[in-house]
Order: C-alpha cells, then structure tokens, then sequence
C-alpha cells in the first residue's frame, strides 16, 4: 500500500524531488539488484497468497452451499476476497513498475493503483474490527449461535467497502502522469489550495484506517478472551469453551499479524508525508520491504486458517472428499461397456441395496418383467408338474412350519389302524 513513495535518484536531484510523491508503486531507482529483487519476492508472494486463499474461499462456499452459512464465515469471506484482489490486481503492478523503472502502465492505473490498495487494506481492517464484535458475541453464549439474517450481513459488508472507498478518495483525485527528469511517472500532484486538506489527510487516514480499528478489534478481543477463561464451570459444555478459545485465538491472531506487518507501511506514509525540504527521505530498501511485508499479509491469513483452525482442516477435508465423488462417476460413465455385452442397464435403475426396487418394477410393469413373462409363456409345462405343484399350494402353511413332524404321522398312522 504504499501511496506516496518519494526517492531520488542522486544526490543532483535530492532536493527537487524532495516534493515529489511517486505513487502506483513507482519509485526512481538505479539500483538493478531492487529491480530485481523486489518483483521475485512479490511474485512468490503471490504464488503462495493466490492458492491459499482460493482453498479458504472454496472452503467457505462449500459450508455454505451445505447449509451452514454464519456471520463469522461472511467476514472471514470477505477477508479472503480482499486479499485474493490485492493479488491479483494490485502486486502484479508494482512488480511491473518495479522492474521496468518507468510508469508506462497508462493513466487509470496510475489513478487507481493506490486507491485500490488502500480500499481493500480498510475494507480488511474494518472487517477485522466485526469479526472481532461476532467472536465476542459467540464466546459470551457458545451454545447459543449468533444468528443473524441474510440481509443484514449482506447489509454489513456493504457498508464496510463502502466506507473503505470512500476514506483513500483523495489519492484518486490528485494521482496522475506527469514529466519529471525527461520521462513520464506517476506522482501526487496536489495544487496550492488542497494542500492544507492534504495535509490533514495525511495525518488523519492513519487513524481512521489503521489505528482506531486496531484499538475497537483489540478491545473486542480483550473481553472475548475474558470471557473464555471465566467459563471453567461444570455446567458448561467442554467442547463449546475450547471452541470458543480456539477461535478466538485464531481471530486474534489474524489482527496481530496482519497489524505488525502493515506497521512498517504507515512509517513509511507518517515519514514521507511529513518530511520537510532538505530532510532525510525514506530509504529505498525500507519502502521496498514495507511493500513486500504489506502483500505479504495475504498469503498469511490463509496459512493461520490452515495451521490453527481443526473446523477448516475437517471442511478442507470434506471438500476434497467432495471433489473426488463428483469425478469418480463421471470417470465410470465415460467407459463404454464390452461388445458381447449386448445388456446395457438402464440409468435411472434403483441400487441393489434398495428395498422399493423390486416393488416398483412390479408395480410399473417394466420391461423386463415384461420379457419374463412372455419367457414363461413361450416355456410349455407338462400337466404332471403342474398338478404337483397345485397340490403343493393347496396345503395349509401350518403343515409345512410344524415343529414336531412326528407326532402328527403317529397320529395318521393310528387313525389308519383303527
């Protein structure tokens, strides 16, 4: 997130550009190993970022479309969309503008860049801050579930990127291309009359984007994690407090991670915004490691899910159970049955294993017990057998069950001899 980045390129040209902010990522360097070495760390990040969060979020939709929709899992969403965005869209810029060392990436980049950044990197922290409410909510009452309507998460997390694209606005307003020492860069240009406001900005987005969610998400956590040590009762369900405990200590540890290393990135904004002409500038090593530690918070969200959440493990699990289920019958569909094989089972035919499935060939006449009985039409039976197995039908059940044969032909044999 680096919104304002102000470097120069030798000591002829440190006090002209002592004013210059060099937004998009872009900071004038002659320096071939930064060149380098920043676009390759930011492209691992990347690597490892994007798949780790596509798992969260596949395991998220999953529990979802299973029916097990919450607050916390919306937030935890929500939070892995901002990241997978920042990814996607904002890294591979300042890698490029890294590397090439001149902004040829047009003029709604140059714009966009830092306000994108600095929109997501709120909607996270704002996000942080009511992940940080529900926990204190679910651990107050584990047994009781936070339920809340579909509507008002949907409510919530508009109103989060909402108020998130609105505080970086200024960056957009006043980032544009302009020449600076024969080439085109993308810089801050703030007129004469807006630099008072600018100046305020400067100070008062720290706050509003950073500090104050830190200390509201802190303060949620505080008395979440009170509130895990006091239920040590009998009464109380085990299971739901050791839950309620690791959840919480996951949550928490998403917003120290994410807040150590997004600090380094707001010392860099307090120094370049404040220094005064002739001042010492941010080293160009320190801007380039805040950038790396900043994106690199996306690809440590999903590693704390993974290492620290036994719920995650089990649903990853179950997803990938899924997955293999689904390609298995598509796998056997596909083979195709043996030539001398001419019986081809029907696709709707009910399993063995079902007890209606006998039933209901009789009851709607299939064809194959069609067949059999034009089999046994066409079969002829000799009257002998027939009759044998007519007489066979006529005797009483009770005959065939009876447990004590031999006293019923004693009986017959005396009813002959008298």
């Amino acid at each position: 997130m680096l919104a304002a980045a102000l470097a120069a390129s030798n000591s002829s040209t440190m006090n002209v550009s002592a004013h210059l902010h060099f937004v998009g990522g872009y900071v004038p360097s002659d320096s071939k190993d930064w060149r380098t070495i920043v676009p390759a760390l930011l492209v691992a990040v990347c690597l490892v970022g994007f798949m780790g969060n596509l798992c969260v979020i596949g395991v998220l939709l999953h529990s979802a479309w299973k029916g097990k929709p919450s607050m916390i899992h919306s937030l935890i969403l929500n939070l892995s969309l901002a990241d997978l965005s920042l990814l996607l869209f904002s890294a591979p810029v300042r890698a490029t503008a890294y590397f090439k060392g001149v902004w040829d990436l047009g003029w709604f980049v140059c714009k966009s860049s830092d306000w994108f950044i600095h929109t997501c990197m709120a909607a996270k922290s704002l996000t942080i801050v009511a992940v940080a409410k529900v926990c204190f909510m679910y651990v107050s009452d584990p047994t009781k579930q936070v339920s809340i309507h579909s509507c008002t998460i949907w409510s919530v997390l508009v109103a989060i990127w909402a108020v998130a694209s609105l505080l970086p606005l200024p960056e957009w307003f006043f980032s544009t291309i302009r020449l600076h020492a024969g080439v085109e860069v993308c810089l801050m240009d703030v007129p004469p009359v807006a630099e008072e406001f600018m100046a305020t900005f400067g100070k008062l987005y720290p706050l509003l984007a950073f500090c104050f969610p830190s200390l509201f998400a802190s303060f949620y956590f505080w008395r979440a994690y009170g509130q895990c040590k006091k239920r040590g009762t009998k009464t109380q369900n085990l299971r739901n407090q050791l839950r309620s405990k690791q959840l919480t200590v996951m949550l928490l540890s998403i917003a120290v991670t994410s807040a150590v290393l997004w600090l380094p990135e707001w010392v860099a904004w307090l120094w370049i915004w404040h220094v005064k002409a002739g001042g010492p500038a941010p080293p160009q090593g320190f801007i380039a490691l805040s950038q790396v530690l900043l994106f690199s918070i996306s690809s440590a969200n999903p590693l704390i899910f993974l290492v620290m959440s036994e719920e995650f493990k089990e649903d990853l699990k179950s997803l990938w159970r899924w997955m293999i289920t689904r390609k298995q019958p598509t796998a056997s569909e596909s083979q195709k049955t043996p030539a001398g094989n001419s019986e081809v089972p029907p696709d709707n035919a009910p399993s063995p294993e079902s007890p209606t499935s006998i039933p209901e060939k009789e009851k709607t006449g299939s064809p194959s017990s069609s067949t059999e009985k034009t089999e046994k039409a066409q079969v002829p039976i000799l009257p002998d057998v027939e009759q044998f197995w007519h007489e066979r039908d006529t005797v009483p059940c009770v005959q065939d069950n009876d447990p004590i044969p031999w006293e019923r032909e004693d009986q017959e044999t005396g009813d002959c001899d008298k």
